[in-house]
């Protein structure tokens, strides 16, 4: 069942909560510093699925010539006005990530596929996904592919609504059941979605023509316990944040993070 006027419809009413949602979070700082490694000025940038432009707007804002190309029209319009209002250039085109090479012309120094990957329900459409972003991406440049992690339901319940754990809802119980399972879960829990093993990220990037650079979480450690470290001085704040740098490559530690980001070269 091909879910995407749901999807489109739910991020369409989501537009501030989603601009909101990663501000000054760990999830965003963390991603950022990984970006700054390899993305530089002038850069021709491609974020697909970049919902209302928070990491289109960062990096038009370093100077790169950023496209951001996102299902939702809502998002498209929110992200086009924001970089009016900061005086940035961006061009905004609304699009499926499934078919980004049919509607983007040209190829791209880096490739950012940070948010189709969380809903497409099917390894098919994954697939078409991440083969259309590697067609508009140069030999040689970087693709940045971003998973939720089946675990990251379990956080946010801990940390924001622990009283769920109770809910008999058919959707919850499926959710927890594929944890007890030890698989991969698709349905629908704040909307349609695909939380994915962490095991499994690695074996499913491996069929495209990259070579692996980074595989890392993208809030660190820090996602359980969030909200009280990131209320301490700042001092306290950076320590973590650097702890959580360094550390988020351990795959190991993949399980405490609510994202999972693949960075790769192309051949």
């Amino acid at each position: 069942m091909d879910n995407t006027e749901a999807i489109r419809g739910f991020y369409d009413t989501q537009v501030e909560n989603e601009w909101k949602r990663i501000d000054g979070r760990p999830e965003f700082i963390v991603t950022c510093r990984f970006l700054d490694r390899y993305i530089r000025p002038g850069n021709r940038v491609l974020d697909i699925g970049g919902g209302p432009g928070r990491y289109a707007l960062y990096l038009a804002e370093k100077g790169c010539e950023v496209t951001l190309l996102d299902l939702s029209p809502a998002n498209v319009r929110f992200a086009a006005d924001k970089a009016t209002e900061q005086g940035l250039k961006l061009c905004a085109v609304e699009g499926d990530a499934r078919t980004a090479d049919e509607t983007m012309q040209g190829t791209f120094d880096h490739v950012l596929l940070m948010g189709p990957l969380y809903h497409l329900q099917t390894e098919e459409d994954r697939i078409r996904a991440v083969n259309a972003s590697l067609r508009l991406l140069k030999p040689g440049g970087l693709f940045y592919a971003s998973f939720i992690n089946l675990y990251s339901g379990l956080i946010y319940a801990m940390k924001h609504e622990p009283e769920c754990v109770l809910d008999q809802d058919k959707e919850t119980l499926a959710y927890l059941r594929a944890i007890l399972n030890d698989d991969s879960f698709t349905g629908h829990l704040f909307t349609h979605a695909f939380f994915v093993k962490p095991s499994e990220i690695l074996p499913f990037m491996a069929r495209f023509p990259l070579d692996k650079l980074h595989f890392f979480a993208q809030e660190g450690v820090t996602a359980p316990c969030e909200l009280t470290i990131m209320a301490q001085p700042k001092a306290v704040v950076d320590a973590w944040l650097d702890l959580s740098e360094t550390l988020s490559e351990r795959e190991e530690l993949h399980p405490m993070a609510e994202h999972l980001m693949y960075i790769g070269r192309k051949r």
